[in-house]
């Protein structure tokens, strides 16, 4: 009977919690980010001496990558340093804000989206074990590609090839 009272009592807490919901409860026994995926875009160097290294700047330069955001600005066919739109950039400016620019968009995703986490969060077990409810909670918004490949083709609207379906063995 004391078992059953306190695990009531448990469960009761876990459903009270009121941080902000974690949806990706990762533990070292599933796949997570693998930190080694990411990769410098340039050659690490050995530096000459290392007790005369710099200070670190987190979300500043760094030696192997001090600019990284015209490196993506570049790799994405971009030219940082005029500020103008190049031919037919133009064009794809105005379509994509047609409907009106929002300037606090990022704020307004973030409500929301915490108000989805929150509506979401799993079932009172997976909050208490700590359960990845992640890819359930989002899968509503998930895009199927090929779905979306085959209707944008019936339309008559070239699309580029997606990647093959992977096939899982079950």
């Amino acid at each position: 009977m004391k078992f059953l009272t306190f695990g009531a009592i448990i469960m009761g807490l876990v459903a009270c919690s009121n941080s902000d919901p974690s949806l990706m409860n990762l533990r070292a026994s599933q796949d997570g980010p693998d930190e080694f995926a990411i990769l410098p875009t340039k050659p690490l160097q050995e530096p000459k001496s290392y007790s005369e290294l710099p200070a670190p700047t987190p979300g500043q330069a760094n030696l192997t990558d001090p600019t990284p955001k015209a490196d993506a600005i570049a790799a994405l066919g971009g030219n940082l340093g005029s500020g103008k739109l190049r031919g037919g950039e133009g064009a794809l400016v105005s379509a994509a804000s047609r409907y009106g620019v929002s300037a606090n968009i990022r704020q307004v995703l973030e409500a929301s989206d915490l108000e989805w986490r929150k509506d979401n969060r799993g079932r009172v077990l997976e909050r208490l074990f700590n359960v990845n409810v992640y890819y359930r909670a989002y899968e509503a918004m998930h895009l199927n590609q090929h779905l979306e490949l085959e209707r944008l083709r019936r339309l008559g609207i070239w699309t580029p090839a997606a990647p093959p379906e992977v096939v899982t063995d079950r």
